[in-house]
Parts: structure tokens; sequence; C-alpha cells
């Protein structure tokens, strides 16, 4: 067993920038990072477009940002939360500059904010078209400077260890003490004692195959938290990113930003025309769920597998020092920008529901915490509004460390058990492949961007089959990473499925033809 003071499960924004706090702030105490890969790889190093904040009083405003924020939300944010965030969010991300995160500025000196669909303003500041990769470089280097931060990278956390194992308990709320996390080049399974121990572990998208997430985003947190009976809401509330790169296969899709379309870029269909005008006024920069849906629309209808992104009418020149990462990844699929319009798709993005959290980043777990993508704190309602995502994370983690700041957590004086399981033989790869080959088919043609109850009836009962073939996996073979997240998918499938069975009324990025006639908003879809 090894005991750290804060245990800290993911390794991008959120994660990254609670262990700096707290590594600050309490240098006579131990952060522990426990990471599945490399301690670069997350969502976070991902992020093409940028953070969404005030920073040109002149043309902006909170309360612009906060009436942008609710409506993408489609009625469904926690207002005080959406206030929280947004008037916080400069302070948050005024610090990552501190710490040497390096955001674009024009000439005069002053931010080169980007508009993005939903935003009533340009207000989004980042790195060319690499900001998520900045933001975890500089944070990188920061945590490299605490001797009390500890890394564990390829480490994966199979489970919380909370209250019910644990002989002499005496709580009556279910408590968290740490976690099991397995050594993946050692095949250890290490007890790791915390006083307090937060999950930010990022995504879900690899649930569904064809992704903008990378290959770690298989719902970890929300599948171990969900095991510990933490409460978990909005799960039917999947945003599909409108435009990934159409290559003509699942797996991980490269993304082209929201930002393009900021610039102004055309979407059209495989007949040459602008077809968002007839799906909403705002036309290209329309909210995600809807730029997604219509999408979704034209493909079916044209029965072509994708739709087209048109930069040919912008300056290519200002679109190259804009989107270098973007310009270069078409270059190499032998797509000249200035003359060929991009085939795009959508594909599987963002969680908008996850581990309920309150202000605080608490989860109903006593002394456990959540914060970044794999938690549900109101500010997304029923659809993320773009670039939000990043703030909403600083400033989540900045919460769970001023908690602790007035908050003492002593630690227990329980002896925890070891994990208990007999090594059976390795689980051979193609068996694990096609299970959750055959989860991800599923979740992409049963449970998508538009959903029937019949199909979702279905796909509840085909994933019954699946768990029952995941559990016996788990059950009878050596713990592997690849099974452990096979398990985790399956969790957060079943999720998915539950809340939107339970939904009878289509909100932002839940849509059920069943009940299209509740959704009056559109102009037709």
């Amino acid at each position: 067993m090894t005991e750290t003071q804060y245990l800290i499960i993911g390794s991008g924004v959120a994660g990254l920038s609670l262990a700096i706090k707290l590594a600050g702030e309490f240098p006579e105490r131990t952060v522990t990072i426990v990471t599945k890969s490399h301690v670069s790889e997350s969502n976070t190093k991902y992020a093409q477009g940028g953070v969404a904040a005030v920073f040109n009083a002149e043309v902006d405003s909170f309360k612009e940002h906060i009436h942008d924020t609710i409506v993408a939300g489609d009625g469904l944010c926690d207002t005080a939360v959406v206030a929280r965030v947004i008037e916080e969010g400069p302070k948050r991300l005024r610090e990552l500059m501190d710490w040497g995160v390096q955001f674009d500025t024009d000439p005069q000196g002053n931010f080169a904010l980007g508009k993005e669909g939903g935003h009533s303003a340009s207000r989004v500041l980042h790195h060319k078209d690499t900001t998520g990769s900045e933001i975890e470089r500089a944070l990188l280097d920061r945590v490299r400077r605490f001797e009390n931060i500890r890394i564990l990278a390829h480490h994966f956390a199979i489970d919380l260890i909370t209250h019910a194992p644990l002989p002499g308990s005496q709580r009556d709320t279910t408590q968290c003490y740490g976690a099991y996390v397995l050594d993946e080049k050692t095949g250890e399974i290490i007890t790791v004692k915390a006083n307090s121990v937060t999950l930010a572990t990022g995504g879900v998208g690899k649930v569904y195959g064809h992704t903008t997430n990378p290959a770690v985003a298989t719902g970890d947190g929300i599948a171990m938290a969900y095991r510990a009976k933490a409460c978990i809401r909005d799960m039917e509330f999947i945003q599909f990113h409108p435009t990934a790169l159409y290559e003509g296969h699942d797996g991980a899709s490269f993304l082209i930003s929201e930002a393009v379309r900021g610039f102004g870029a055309y979407l059209r269909n495989s007949k040459g025309e602008r077809f968002m005008r007839y799906y909403d006024d705002r036309e290209e920069l329309a909210s995600r769920d809807i730029v997604a849906r219509a999408i979704d629309s034209e493909i079916k209808a044209s029965k072509v597998p994708y739709v087209y992104l048109d930069c040919t009418h912008l300056d290519i020149e200002a679109f190259r020092h804009e989107f270098p990462n973007i310009y270069k990844a078409c270059g190499h699929k032998q797509i000249a920008i200035w003359k060929d319009w991009i085939p795009v798709v959508p594909a599987a993005h963002y969680v908008c529901g996850g581990i309920v959290v309150d202000r605080w980043g608490r989860t109903s777990v006593r002394n456990l915490f959540a914060c970044g993508e794999n938690s549900r704190t109101g500010l997304h309602g029923a659809n993320r509004l773009a670039s939000n995502s990043l703030l909403e994370a600083v400033v989540y983690a900045h919460r769970i460390y001023s908690y602790h700041c007035k908050h003492t957590i002593e630690p227990s004086t329980l002896a925890l058990p070891g994990f208990q399981m007999e090594k059976g033989p390795l689980l051979k790869g193609k068996l694990l492949q096609k299970t959750t080959e055959k989860l991800q088919q599923l979740m992409r043609t049963q449970v998508g961007i538009v959903r029937s109850t019949s199909d979702l009836e279905k796909a509840k009962e085909d994933l019954t089959q699946i768990h029952e073939i995941t559990e016996t996996l788990y059950r009878d073979h050596s713990l592997h990473i690849a099974l452990c997240e096979l398990r985790n998918m399956v969790t957060v499938a079943h999720l998915i499925i539950t809340h939107s069975l339970e939904r009878t009324i289509n909100k932002g990025g839940y849509f059920n033809i069943d009940y299209s006639e509740t959704n009056k908003t559109k102009k037709h879809v």
C-alpha cells in the first residue's frame, strides 16, 4: 500500500491545474497524479479551438457570455453555475498565463479573440489551432517544478475504495478512501490510500469508436464513480462535433475546429448548396447540436456519407497563419483547401453530463471530488457552448483547491484491504477487440445523433449480452488496461442508454424522433 494526501486521477488541464495549486499551498503534503498513458495524453491536448472568456469589454460582456451559454444549453443550465464560471473565468486564465501559457495576440498586443458557433461575440482565446497542446505543455512544465507532486504514468485506476468493503467502518455516508491502481508495466495492483480523491479523467468518446477524442477517453472516471454509488446525471447529452475530417473509416478522427466556421467557412451538401440557412438563422454559427443534426439530415437525404466545409473563398494565407495544424493535416490528405472542399462528418466529441458535483466540486461520495469533462456541474445543460469546457475545468479545479484550503480532511485510520482477484490467463486480443467493436457499433447505430425509443430499447437489450460477456472476461482473466477500459465503456453505454430512455422531451444534444414535435425551436431537422 502507498499513501498520499491528495490523489488526482487524470492529467488534463483540470487535474494538472489542481495538482499545481495543492502542491504550492501545501508543500509538506504529497500530491499523486495517476494517468493511464503518458502524462501528456488527455483530451486537453487535442483541444484546438481555445478557451471562451470575456477579455474585450468594449464588444463583449459577462451578460452576453452567460446568455449564449444558457441558449446553447437549451434551458437546462444551472444559471448560478453559469454566472460563477463565466465571471470567475478570466481570473483563472490569467493564472494560466502566469504559469506560461501563451495565447495569440494581434500586432497591437491585444488578444486575438476568435468566434465560434453559438457565440454572439469574439471571445475565444487560442494558441493557433493547438490551444490544448499549449496549455498542456505549460502545465506539465509547472508540475515538474514541485518535488511533492508524484506522477504515476502508465498506471490505470481500476476502482475507487469506499466504505462498503472495509471492516470496522462505522460511517453511514459512503466515503472514498483511495483507489486500486494497476501498474501497466509490472501488472501489480497497488492500493493507494488518500485523504481526498479527485476524478479528472476526461470524456467517453471511444464508446462510439468514431470520435474526435484520443484513445484514452473511455469514461473511466464516470464508470468508477457509478460503481462507488456516486450520483450520475445527464448522460443522454452527448455532443457530436459537426466537423470531423471524413476519412472513410471508424476510430479516432481529426477535428476541424469550430473556429474555422467562425473564420468564415461555409458548409455545403453533396449538391454544393449552403444548407444551414434551412435549419437555423445563425447558419454555420448555430450551436453544435443544431449543426450536427443538420449535417446528419443532409447525409441521410443524399446518401453521401459526408458534407463539405468550403474554405476556398477565404484568405488562405491568413487561414494558414490561424490554423497551421489543420492546414497541414489537410495537405497530408491531398486536400488543397484553397481549391478543394474538405469532407466532414459529425463525430462523438463531448459528454455534457457525468458525475454530479456541487459548487466546490464535491460528489455525493464523501472525500471524492470531480472536475473537467467527467463532471456534471450544471454549466453545459443539454449542450455545451463551444470552448466552455477548458474554462469549466480550470474554474472547478480552483474551487476544489479552495475547498481544501478551508477544510482539513483528516486521514483515515482504517487499514485498507488489498485488491482481491485471482490471476487467470491473459485474454486473447481478438476476442477483446471484437467485443469492443460490437459495443461501438451498437452505440453508433442505435444511440447516435438522432435516436428513437425502439432503437434505444433494442440497444438496452443488446447491451445486456455485451455486459454479460464483459463481466465474464473480467472475472476469469488477468487484468490489463484494455479489459478494464471495455468494462468502463459498457458501464458508460448503460448510463447513456438508460438516461436516454428516461428523457421524454428533446433538449440540446438529445434528439428522439418520437418526440420531434416537442422541439419547436428548429426550422426542420
